[in-house]
């Protein structure tokens, strides 16, 4: 949610959008938009903590005040990410419609012969 306004901001905070601004919008918004739908999730958030981590790490100002300015903020934003891209989509969505959910079988263990 928090990268498609990022997204909205950057497309709408300015008169006159340079194509870097644009391209920064509109990656934001489709990440926001596939994450939110759960679509293509792992490299969708991988995208988000890329780009969030970019901007954090970068000393260039930003084009357009936008929502991250703060380093917790932004580091709240890649820690969350990160955990997405670790876990996965989840039970309701459109990755695990398309491609199954995954489930781990432990095997149970085989039974041991008494200690002697």
């Amino acid at each position: 949610m928090i990268a498609l306004s990022e997204g909205a901001s950057y497309l709408t905070g300015s008169a006159n959008p340079a194509a870097g601004t644009w391209m920064a919008g509109l990656v934001a918004i489709a990440c926001g938009a596939s994450l939110l739908l759960g679509f293509l999730t792992p490299a969708g958030s991988a995208i988000a903590v890329l780009g969030c981590a970019g901007t954090l790490l970068s000393w260039f100002p930003s084009p357009v005040p936008n929502l991250i300015e703060g380093r917790l903020c932004g580091i709240l934003v890649i820690t969350v990410a990160s955990a997405i891209v670790l876990l996965g989509p989840g039970a309701i969505s459109i990755d695990a419609r398309l491609f199954g959910r995954r489930e781990i079988i432990i095997p149970r263990p085989s039974p041991r012969p008494p200690d002697l």
